[in-house]
């Protein structure tokens, strides 16, 4: 399968997105290597091959528009991802955390229903391949340390503020 992706520019650097044929992200993030966004994409949905275009349409203008200060934009924007259960039903969960409501990973782990699987919860945080559009950086350490983020933590300390200033 070939897929297509294109960078933006953001104030936090450049933000790439790799979509399938039906325009659903598979992977996405704040880096113009779309080889090493691939790398994230599960198996069964890894492209064989890339298409460089200089914007995805809706997706692009989300990405714009949420930088801008809209933050419900990236709601709609369809996501594939492939995993086991509880990972891509975690997925689904953060996808429903408000913006400017960060959830603690306890909290996030009973919200996606495993109080106890803490370590799952941050699991899901670290194998998502569609940061933005699933947007892992809602997730903070118990008394609001940021704990990880694969595109750093100045740029979830960013996207945080963003999304508190902007509500």
């Amino acid at each position: 399968m070939t897929a297509s992706y294109a960078t933006t520019a953001t104030p936090i650097g450049p933000f790439t997105a790799v979509v399938d044929g039906d325009g659903a992200v598979l992977a996405s993030g704040w880096t113009a290597d779309p080889e090493d966004l691939c790398t994230l994409v599960h198996a069964s949905l890894r492209p064989s091959a890339l298409e460089q275009r200089t914007e995805l349409g809706a997706v692009s203008r989300a990405v714009a528009d949420y930088h801008r200060g809209d933050l419900t934009c990236i709601d709609s924007i369809a996501v594939r991802q492939h995993s086991g259960e509880f990972l891509e039903a975690a997925w689904e969960v953060l996808r429903k955390v408000p913006p400017g409501e960060p959830v603690t990973y306890t909290e996030f782990a009973a919200l996606s229903g495993r109080p106890a699987a803490v370590r799952g919860a941050a699991s899901a945080c670290a194998r998502n391949a569609a940061a933005l559009f699933v947007p892992c950086h809602r997730v903070v350490r118990v008394g609001g340390a940021l704990g990880g983020f694969r595109w750093g933590l100045p740029a979830k300390r960013w996207l945080l503020s963003h999304e508190e200033t902007a509500r």
